[in-house]
């Protein structure tokens, strides 16, 4: 079996615990020792009492890298009276899965439970969690996954319907800075003799954005130059020895549309600071401007539309400008667009409107073209009326002739129906001036 699979964890040697990174030295063995999801842990809190009680359901932990997902299920491990089992779905596969229910099978016969831990879950796909499922469902195991994707997304809907969701929090900052000091005042697994500053701890903290390991490894390399070069570790040396501070943003994962959403949310609410932060994120981090840039062109005709039609132009323009500079240079004519997008009047008018015609043409699919608007090249066509009765338009003194172009079924049928923010003001006035004209001229 996968030396990563694990049933119940032994207690480790001397050796083996100093050798181990600081995050595995100082990983809570108690509920109480879990910081920053009072939530499900706290005080009377629901999954704390489903610990405590051994009576857990099937569930999937769901938090970011961190957060305390496989420390939980390492504090079940050592508190459950079922068996305990444990691997990594980047390690071990369905093979190994299938040995561990078949011996969950004959160890239930003998009147005890197991609890199946699976790590990174969402890395078997949507066929492989299959095998989970009947398992699950006639009580052979109690699945416990984990996973820093979006559950919704990422597991076989069927095995979701049978499970819990918890959701555990990005840690903030002053959770961290609690792991921080906890690991300062260990004086068994931590540094204790480590001479550091509140505010080069809080840099520590600020960087490791809600990861209480990537905190944990930090102040390990901290501490490490610390000792081998003598350095005072101030927020100076700190920044130094840390370099340069990754970004968290998977381009296939639900950060990068979560990223997208608020940059495309930050546009519509005409905020031009928190766009330009979300576009600067998502370049930082690697995004293809091309991606960025469609969804802006999308934008301008779907949220500012007609009542700024230049923002389309601009958004295009913008396209233009980078392919012809590159980066870095041709980064700033997508900033200069994302400032004229989020400032310019907003109406999804033109949106909405060819959505109601889609609408219609779902239901009408072949209504026929009224006989007056029928091109009418051949002589055969004439004598069929195509074309008779149809009104030039300029030949009115007014350039508006009121006549039927929707089929007989949808006559009266209105979509486009402008705001009076920017230019769809002026285009309102010219359709209420129309009005005006058609009403004078039924009489």
């Amino acid at each position: 079996m996968n030396e990563d699979l694990f049933i119940k964890p032994v207690s480790q040697t001397g050796q083996e615990m100093a050798d181990a990174p600081l995050a595995e030295r100082l990983r809570p063995q108690v509920l109480d020792d879990i910081v920053g999801q009072d939530h499900l842990v706290g005080p009377g809190a629901p999954l704390r009492a489903l610990i405590e009680s051994d009576r857990l359901p099937s569930m999937i932990f769901w938090g970011p890298p961190g957060s305390g997902k496989t420390t939980l299920a390492r504090v079940i491990a050592g508190t459950t009276q079922s068996r305990f089992v444990s691997f990594s779905a980047v390690t071990a596969g369905i093979k190994e899965a299938r040995e561990i229910i078949a011996r969950a099978r004959e160890e239930l016969r003998l009147g005890r439970r197991t609890i199946f831990f699976v790590d990174e879950i969402h890395r078997f796909n949507k066929a492989q969690q299959d095998a989970f499922l009947p398992h699950v469902e006639n009580g052979v195991i109690t699945l416990i996954g984990a996973t820093t994707e979006n559950p919704s997304f990422e597991v076989n809907s069927a095995l979701l319907s049978r499970t819990r969701v918890f959701v555990l929090n990005l840690l903030d900052t002053s959770h961290i800075r609690q792991v921080l000091d906890r690991a300062i005042a260990n004086s068994e697994h931590g540094f204790p003799d480590l001479q550091i500053d509140d505010q080069a701890l809080d840099l520590i903290a600020e960087t490791a954005e809600g990861d209480a390991r990537r905190s944990l490894n930090a102040l390990e390399t901290v501490a490490a130059a610390v000792e081998a070069t003598g350095c005072d570790p101030t927020p100076e040396t700190v920044r130094e020895i840390l370099g340069r501070k990754a970004h968290l943003y998977d381009k296939s994962g639900e950060e990068h549309y979560n990223i997208i959403s608020a940059f495309h949310k930050s546009l519509r609410g005409s905020d031009p600071h928190a766009a330009l932060y979300w576009l600067a994120r998502m370049m930082a981090s690697g995004e293809h401007p091309h991606y960025i840039l469609r969804r802006m062109i999308r934008f301008a005709s779907e949220d500012v539309g007609t009542a700024d039609p230049r923002a389309l132009q601009v958004a295009l323009n913008a396209r233009e400008s980078y392919d012809f500079l590159g980066s870095p240079e041709g980064d700033l004519a997508i900033a200069q667009a994302t400032v004229y997008l989020a400032t310019a009047p907003k109406s999804n008018a033109v949106y909405a409107a060819y959505n109601n015609a889609l609408s219609d043409v779902e239901k009408h699919p072949n209504l026929p073209v009224p006989l007056h608007i029928r091109n009418a090249p051949t002589k055969l066509m004439k004598d069929l009326d195509y074309g008779k009765g149809y009104q030039y338009a300029h030949d009115d003194p007014d350039g508006y002739i009121d006549q039927v172009y929707f089929p007989d079924n949808l006559r009266d049928r209105t979509y486009y129906h402008p705001t009076d923010r920017g230019y769809e003001k002026h285009i309102r006035a010219l359709m209420d001036w129309w009005d005006e004209l058609r009403k004078k001229k039924s009489f």
